[in-house]
């Protein structure tokens, strides 16, 4: 029985101990899981094929995931930018070792890149790894800063406004930027031979051990020291030093404040000078408890706020605001949270004038309670308003305008333009901007341009090549610095205007050769008429036995048909012929005019090569037409007097049907080609140049054009186009 009681007490004991075993074990376990959540680096247990096994708080915060959804997942799918074999190469290094530590670049699900420190640890008993997740982002990009900064270290060294040195224990000189030389008046090189001690009053030498003795003890320290300079005067600067900024040197940052303290002594003398500046500033200045209580106002306050001055001490800020607008209460987080705000708000006056006033606040300024500066931008909101509608009345007729406007500045680089100038450039906007305005101009009249621009001539023509090629007559006016450093220049394209011209001009050549032809052909055809018939009385009354005589008579003869036939071709341009148009077939027409030719074309030794397409019947005069052919056809003979060949088409094309002829003589050069249809210009030694223009005339009023392609050398081709459709019934 006592053994059995002993057994029970035993067993008991070891239950209880059991007991306190598992709860310690529970107990350990539930700080163990309160740690693993606990913890910010992000915590998860994975298989050897990436697939989750476990996670912690912080691994479903960096990953952006409930545990549900990541023990979903695949630790892969969210580094897939790592290349395979990084991987591969960390899991043998993993299982050699049983650690390893790398940095990698993950993608979120919501596509966000962070880099990240991954610490891999690999339990053999464990069917799984540990892979400790640390978010190094931010690092990353302080790293880059640091980076950054180092690269921009030297640029704003050279370029501070403050002095700076940077000096070795003994005070030597290693390296100084500009503004220090100025500063002390030392050139650079004469400044490596020196101490800053040199520069320093013996009297203060042991202050500046003493800064030196602080300076390695605290890494940086700040102080005031007169310095003596080249010239020997002695001013007040205040230091900042920092210590191994530059492998163990002592880096100094310097700035005359002589002026500084002798104002801050002055104002620390007259404290009635302060009263006075607060009593008779513009500004309305308030200073106010935490709670905006008014403590002080000056008069301006008083002015801009419209109450006395007395009623206004002691008021609160607060019944000036609106307490529920949700910008009042952000102002208010951000100056208790920052000690200092810069905005504005609208004010509410007591006499139901709302008022739009900037201010200035600084927390605990005076003794510990706050100063706010106001200044009434009402005003000034208002102006803005208004120039901000007059910029819109701009923009409006600067986009509407019916002449091209381009805003440049004074090396024409273009910074603007208006929809007019970008099609009469052929340029978008973007490209536009990114041309400067002379590139435009040919190099002929580049030099015309810049002694314009330069003596700011209002109005003048150039050509320009726009952005497809094209070749434009404009008229620029140009109206330097309408505002600083930018002129207008306004652009019209005049290229139609001055095509009409010409065609103008050419209209009243046409009209006085018209009225000079009616002229001379009524006045020379009377004569001509009794000449050839008293030299047909001579021929008879001489009779044919004299061949030389016969001879001499036929030449006349034809000399006196060339003149009638100059006289006719006068008179068509005098006045209008009667034409008579009805369908015809112009290859026909062009048929039975090469036949006409062909033996002249022979005793010339030419051949005529002809391609007739079917082309549809168009109204026209085919006499008309013919004369046309024969005219082209003739100056193509006479152009080739040592032989040749010319070749003769006729198609259906897009515009209507097309006819072409092309010699084989010595061509006509560029310039000259534009003049050909003008009254009496020719190439040729006895011509008049009427036959080409009564064909232009003719081709005209069929509602067709003659173009013109020549090569000196080579060859001329004369193409007429003439419309199916022409309304000529």
């Amino acid at each position: 029985m006592r053994m059995s009681l002993q057994n029970v007490m035993e067993e008991s004991k070891f239950v209880q101990l059991s007991i306190q075993e598992k709860e310690a074990i529970d107990r350990r376990i539930s700080l163990s899981n309160f740690i693993l959540q606990q913890v910010t680096d992000a915590i998860v247990l994975v298989k050897d094929d990436g697939m989750f096994v476990d996670v912690n708080e912080a691994a479903c915060r960096l990953f952006r995931a409930s545990k549900e959804q990541l023990l979903q997942k695949n630790f892969y799918e969210y580094a897939y930018l790592v290349p395979e074999h990084i991987f591969h190469f960390q899991r043998q290094m993993l299982h050699k070792f049983g650690k390893y530590d790398d940095e990698l670049i993950i993608r979120l699900a919501d596509g966000e890149i962070k880099h990240v420190q991954l610490f891999m640890r690999c339990y053999n008993e464990q069917p799984f790894n540990l892979y400790m997740i640390r978010d190094i982002t931010s690092k990353k990009v302080l790293e880059r800063e640091r980076t950054i900064n180092e690269t921009l270290f030297k640029d704003l060294f050279n370029r501070a406004g403050d002095g700076i040195v940077i000096f070795d224990e003994q005070g030597r000189f290693i390296d100084a930027n500009p503004s220090f030389c100025a500063s002390v008046n030392v050139p650079k090189e004469e400044l490596f031979k020196l101490s800053i001690q040199t520069f320093i009053p013996t009297e203060y030498h042991g202050l500046f051990e003493q800064l030196l003795l602080t300076l390695k003890r605290t890494g940086t320290v700040s102080s005031e020291l007169p310095f003596i300079l080249g010239d020997g005067m002695q001013k007040l600067f205040e230091l900042t030093l920092t210590a191994n900024v530059h492998s163990g040197f002592f880096m100094a940052i310097m700035r005359n404040v002589t002026e500084k303290r002798s104002m801050e002594m002055n104002l620390q003398r007259s404290e009635e000078r302060f009263r006075a500046i607060f009593e008779h500033a513009h500004e309305a200045i308030f200073i106010c408890d935490n709670f905006g209580n008014i403590l002080r106002a000056n008069p301006a306050a008083s002015r801009t706020f419209e109450l006395p001055l007395h009623d206004l001490v002691h008021a609160n800020l607060m019944q000036f605001i609106d307490a529920k607008d949700e910008k009042v209460r952000h102002v208010l987080r951000q100056f208790f949270r920052d000690g200092e705000i810069r905005d504005e708000l609208t004010f509410h006056m007591p006499n139901g004038e709302k008022k739009q006033l900037e201010f200035t606040s600084k927390k605990g300024v005076i003794n510990g309670y706050h100063l706010t500066i106001f200044r009434n931008v009402s005003e000034r909101r208002k102006m803005e308003k208004q120039l901000c509608e007059q910029e819109q009345k701009f923009r409006n007729v600067f986009n509407h305008a019916m002449d091209g406007i381009v805003l440049m500045d004074n090396e024409q680089r273009i910074f603007d333009a208006n929809p007019v100038a970008c099609r009469i450039f052929a340029l978008s906007k973007e490209q536009l901007m990114e041309k400067r305005l002379h590139t435009f101009i040919g190099s002929n009249d580049l030099h015309k341009f810049q002694m314009w621009l330069n003596n700011g001539e209002e109005e003048e023509q150039f050509t320009i090549t726009d952005g497809e090629g094209k070749k434009k007559i404009v008229e620029l006016s140009f109206k330097p610095n309408i505002i600083e450093h930018v002129g207008l220049m306004m652009v019209r394209d005049i290229t139609e205007k001055k095509e009409m011209e010409e065609q103008l001009r050419k209209s009243d050549t046409l009209s006085v050769v018209g009225q000079l032809a009616a002229g001379i052909a009524h006045e020379i055809r009377n004569p001509m008429t009794a000449l050839k018939g008293f030299i047909q009385l001579l021929q008879g009354s001489i009779g044919n036995d004299c061949e030389q005589h016969n001879m001499y008579f036929h030449v006349i003869m034809s000399e006196l048909k060339r003149i009638e036939s100059i006289i006719t071709e006068f008179l068509v341009l005098a006045k209008p012929q009667a034409a008579h148009y009805e369908r015809g077939d112009v290859a026909k027409i062009m048929q039975e005019t090469v036949d006409l030719l062909s033996v002249q074309a022979t005793m010339h030794n030419i051949q005529i090569e002809a391609t007739y397409e079917p082309v549809p019947p168009i109204y026209c005069d085919s006499k008309q037409l013919k004369q046309v052919f024969i005219n082209i056809l003739k100056n193509a003979i006479e152009v080739m007097p040592k032989g040749g060949t010319i070749t003769v088409s006729v198609a259906h094309v897009a515009e209507g049907v097309r006819i072409s002829v092309r010699d084989e003589g010595s061509g006509i050069p560029k310039d000259k080609i534009k003049k050909l249809g003008e009254p009496f210009y020719t190439t040729k030694e006895r011509g008049t140049g009427l036959g080409l223009m009564v064909s232009y005339k003719i081709i005209e009023e069929h509602q067709g054009r003659i173009d013109v392609e020549s090569e000196v050398g080579v060859g001329t081709t004369f193409y007429i186009t003439l419309p199916i459709d022409n309304d000529m019934r």
